[in-house]
């Protein structure tokens, strides 16, 4: 069986420094707001590029918390409109509604299922105070074109990171992803190209004011012990995770570039008319967290692999104006949105699947003739 994505292999391979970080912490008795988190923010802003990062409980968190930063110093309010794409997973949107923000949902480009450049600045409105791109999949979702949007309307660029840790704007520029708008939130769920043993999650940005306000909200609202500015909450990445994303931290490009060589072997050999594949961007340096296609016949297309022994997830199956929670939007159409939530199906790929694994699941795609 060729799994999607054996966490087990994966953590196997750092088997003795994570034994060794996670002793260290064990040993020292404290395990919480110590010197594993110091040192993980530290590194994880200098690997991103950006002055500040706070770690937080996990990915929505940090979401949330910069949205609620925001409000809190007065930079955004209630009721203010986010354009946010409607192709993503439900917590982009989930740290907006939460913070009693208006999301307003972008199609995405069919070729690339990112947010589409050419439909924001008509969704932009008076009340519009932000724009949150989602760089799903570990494709690069900025544009010059939304950089240029954000400055002439005066909007917040906040970029949800979750998928795309190490991925850069283009193959030959410095700056990656976390570090290219006001402030950005990243996730360490387990499956993440960056994932911890556990949840975890970090705020980053340039902005001093901002990381203290989020680094104060994420503690129960206290910048100095029992003093209390904010209303806070507890979100906290904790010692033992922050230590082994340390380790795993020293490991990212190199399983990243091991990514890049799986999706340029699934993009090079896969051949089937049935099967379309997102369009591959000219000196894009993705990181491919997620490699999808898109295919018609989906659920076939996923019954063939598995009676392969190739096991396949779908990212995602319903969109979110279409979920129960936001019944409110459930007559909206946004047909590109629903044609890829119908459609897509991802293809395993990670640190520890092998070529001759990739070569099995082309021929299998390939095979496919229903």
């Amino acid at each position: 069986m060729i799994s999607f994505l054996d966490l087990q292999k994966i953590t196997a391979l750092y088997a003795d420094e994570i034994g060794e970080a996670t002793r260290r912490v064990i040993d020292s008795g404290w395990y919480l707001l110590g010197k594993e988190v110091t040192a993980f923010e530290t590194a994880y802003a200098r690997y991103i590029g950006t002055r500040h990062c706070v770690g937080v409980a996990n990915g929505l968190d940090a979401l949330t918390l910069i949205y609620r930063a925001y409000i809190a110093l007065g930079k955004m309010a209630p009721g203010d409109e986010v354009i946010v794409p409607a192709n993503t997973y439900i917590a982009s949107i989930l740290a907006l509604t939460e913070n009693r923000l208006r999301p307003v949902l972008v199609e995405p480009d069919p070729q690339t299922l990112q947010i589409d450049d050419a439909r924001i600045e008509a969704a932009i409105t008076p009340r519009t105070r932000s724009i949150l791109i989602v760089h799903l999949y570990g494709r690069c979702a900025y544009t010059d074109r939304i950089g240029l949007l954000c400055r002439r309307h005066g909007l917040l660029l906040v970029e949800d990171n979750a998928q795309a840790h190490g991925c850069r704007f283009d193959a030959h520029s410095p700056s990656r992803t976390g570090s290219l708008g006001n402030a950005a939130g990243h996730s360490f769920y387990p499956g993440k190209n960056l994932g911890a043993l556990g949840d975890g999650g970090a705020v980053t940005t340039n902005d001093e004011q901002l990381a203290a306000c989020v680094r104060a909200l994420a503690n129960y609202g206290s910048g100095q012990k029992y003093v209390f500015q904010y209303c806070g909450r507890n979100s906290r990445l904790d010692e033992l995770q922050a230590a082994v994303l340390s380790v795993k931290l020293r490991h990212l490009d190199e399983n990243n570039r091991h990514r890049q060589q799986i999706a340029d072997y699934y993009y090079t050999h896969l051949d089937n008319a049935k099967v379309h594949l997102p369009r591959r961007v000219a000196d894009a340096h993705h990181v491919y967290h997620i490699f999808p296609v898109l295919c018609s016949q989906r659920d076939a297309l996923q019954q063939h692999l598995r009676q392969h022994a190739i096991e396949t997830l779908i990212h995602y199956p319903i969109p979110p104006h279409q979920q129960a929670c936001y019944r409110e939007w459930n007559h909206l159409s946004l047909p590109v949105t629903e044609q890829i939530h119908r459609e897509e199906l991802s293809l395993p790929i990670s640190p520890v699947l092998t070529l001759n694994e990739a070569a099995q699941v082309v021929t299998a795609v390939n095979s496919f003739s229903k």
